[in-house]
């Protein structure tokens, strides 16, 4: 059984404007999304910056509630979860958050950070609870002095690996991670990705895992969907994801990844234009207006994601997929 199953989840945002503070408009953050995770398994969620790859995660979680569609782990519906319910979900569900620094409040020590899970699910007495926080800043890589001193004492690095501690606390199912290293320097981001890529191992946990550099998604991904203005436009496994792109916008993505031999050269696929706005996008296919393969049939009609009979599992939301 799927660990989370999502099913036709809308994340819209209304904007309010006039005299009268009225909706004018709607953004469309995340527009009708379908996927599923394994138990131990990655999903990375890959995507240009403002197309709804963090606002998933936080629906998710149930930072936000959701506009439509539906949420199951385990085979539990939990779009509608509430009070305790969705506080015993949180020893399941868990976040690493992109910010090392606004994360961690910097009022706390960080055993008071690492120690507020067990307070707030009540597990373990006070010297039990301590005990847990030391075993965390041990197994991230952290000195046992640390308990004493506050956030703004680390380097990014070093507080991303309290994220992490504070995120493993409660030894969950699912970790959401939010674009985990990309406020790192490019040095500590493969010790950040080898960390978690242990912990997976170690402790058996799923990861949904967002971030807009494919090479970081190659690296710690078993599938990838491709997302774009709020919609995923192809999701296959890894390798074949990245050895034959279908869509024409992972096509572009897969050619931008910069080769490090110079002697090496790659046929570009430039992208044309703006990304349309997510108040006003696109009626149909979303990339209508950048796509040089587009025809009538785009403006008229909307591409669902359908499998590619040659791959199970690859999925492709284009009418013209098997003919690019």
């Amino acid at each position: 059984m799927d660990l989370l199953t999502v099913e036709n989840l809308k994340m819209h945002f209304p904007v309010h404007g006039g005299v009268f503070y009225r909706q004018v408009a709607t953004v469309f953050a995340v527009d009708g999304v379908n996927f599923t995770i394994e138990p131990g398994k990655t999903l990375g969620l890959v995507g240009e910056s403002g197309c709804g790859k963090s606002t998933i995660g936080r629906a998710l979680l149930r930072l936000y509630e959701p506009t439509a569609g539906k949420v199951s782990f385990e085979g539990q519906d939990i779009t509608h979860l509430q009070g305790k319910g969705l506080r015993d979900l949180r020893l399941d569900m868990q976040m690493i958050f992109q910010d090392p620094f606004e994360s961690l409040n910097p009022r706390h020590t960080i055993g008071d950070i690492l120690e507020e899970p067990f307070v707030i699910h009540n597990l373990g007495s006070p010297a039990e609870r301590k005990q847990e926080v030391l075993k965390l800043l041990d197994r991230v890589g952290m000195p046992a002095e640390a308990i004493h001193k506050y956030p703004h004492e680390f380097s990014g690095g070093q507080r991303q690996r309290i994220g992490i501690a504070r995120a493993i606390a409660l030894k969950p199912k699912l970790i959401i991670c939010d674009e985990p290293v990309s406020a790192l320097d490019v040095s500590i981001q493969s010790q950040i990705l080898n960390l978690l890529l242990e912990l997976q191992q170690e402790m058996g946990m799923a990861y949904l895992f967002v971030a807009h550099d494919l090479s970081v998604i190659k690296h710690v991904s078993d599938q990838i969907a491709v997302m774009y203005l709020g919609r995923i436009v192809e999701i296959a496994d890894s390798e074949t994801l990245y050895q034959n792109p279908m869509h024409p916008y992972t096509q572009a993505l897969i050619s931008s990844i910069p080769v490090p031999d110079p002697r090496q050269r790659k046929n570009f696929l430039p992208l044309h234009g703006e990304v349309p706005s997510p108040l006003n996008p696109p009626p149909h296919c979303h990339f209508v207006d950048r796509c040089p393969y587009a025809q009538e049939r785009c403006n008229t009609e909307t591409p669902r994601l359908s499998q590619m009979s040659a791959n199970e599992g690859h999925q492709v939301a284009c009418h013209f997929a098997g003919e690019l």
